[in-house]
C-alpha cells in the first residue's frame, strides 16, 4: 500500500509540475505575441521627423523620415538573405540638414557588389530607428582591413564612422541604388519558441502519467504462481 501511495504521489506530482511548466509557456507565448504585435504597430505607424532627443529604449522601431547628405564612406556587415545567400548590409553616414550625423542601414548587397562605387550626395530616407542586439562573447572582431563586420554594433560603428550612435534602417530611399535592396525592420527574427516548449512539457507530462500508470498496473497485477 505504501509503495502504491508513493507511486501515486510521484506520478501525480511530476505530471502536475510538467503541466505547470507547459501552462507557464502558454502564458509566455501570449506575452511574447503581445510584444510582437506592439512592435509591428510601431513599425507600421506614420513616419515622423527625427526627434531632437532620442532614447534607444523608447524610440526603438520609431518610424522616421529624414533628408540630408549621404557620405561615400561605408561599413559592410556580413549577413545572409533567404534565397540569395551571403552578402552585406551597407551602413553609411548620413549628415542631416540640422547638422546631426547619424548612420543609415541602406540594405543588402550581394557579395560580388560589396565594393561597388555608390552614389553619395543629397538623399531622403524613410525607415525605422533600431539598436540591434547582435553581438555576444562569440562575435568576431571586425576585419578592418577588408571592411567586414560580423554584427551591427551601433556604438562601435558610430565610433568608426564618427556619427551619433543612431541607426536608421531604410525602408525606402531616394535616390535608390540598383545594387542595394532594402532590409526593412521587421519582427521575423524575434525568437518565439514558447509554443514548442509548451508542447514539449505537455508531452512529457503525458509520458510521465503513462509510465506511472504502467508501474501502478504492474504493481497491482497478480503474481503468477510458480
Amino acid at each position: 500500500m505504501r509503495r502504491t501511495l508513493f507511486l501515486l504521489i510521484i506520478g501525480l506530482g511530476g505530471a502536475s509540475l510538467l503541466i505547470a511548466l507547459g501552462v507557464w509557456q502558454i502564458q509566455r507565448l501570449a506575452w511574447k505575441q503581445a510584444i510582437v504585435s506592439d512592435i509591428n504597430t510601431r513599425i507600421a505607424a506614420a513616419p515622423v521627423d527625427l526627434p531632437q532627443a532620442i532614447d534607444p529604449t523608447t524610440d526603438a522601431y520609431l518610424p522616421v523620415k529624414a533628408s540630408g547628405f549621404l557620405d561615400n564612406e561605408e561599413i559592410h556587415v556580413l549577413v545572409s538573405k533567404k534565397d540569395v545567400g551571403a552578402g552585406y548590409r551597407i551602413i553609411t553616414p548620413f549628415q542631416l540638414k540640422d547638422g546631426r550625423r547619424i548612420m543609415v542601414d541602406r540594405g543588402f548587397a550581394i557579395a560580388a557588389d560589396k565594393d561597388n562605387d555608390r552614389v553619395g550626395g543629397p538623399a531622403s530616407v524613410t525607415g525605422n530607428l533600431q539598436w540591434p542586439q547582435e553581438t555576444d562573447g562569440f562575435t568576431p572582431s571586425p576585419d578592418m582591413a577588408e571592411n567586414i563586420w560580423f554584427a551591427r554594433d551601433v556604438p562601435a560603428m558610430a565610433q568608426t564612422l564618427e556619427t551619433l550612435p543612431i541607426l536608421l534602417v531604410a525602408r525606402t530611399s531616394t535616390p535608390a541604388e540598383s545594387d542595394i535592396s532594402p532590409l526593412p525592420v521587421d519582427t521575423s527574427r524575434i525568437p518565439n519558441d514558447h509554443l514548442q516548449y509548451a508542447i514539449t512539457w505537455f508531452s512529457l507530462a503525458a509520458i510521465w502519467l503513462g509510465m506511472s500508470l504502467f508501474f501502478l498496473r504492474r504493481r497491482r497485477a497478480p503474481k503468477a504462481e510458480s
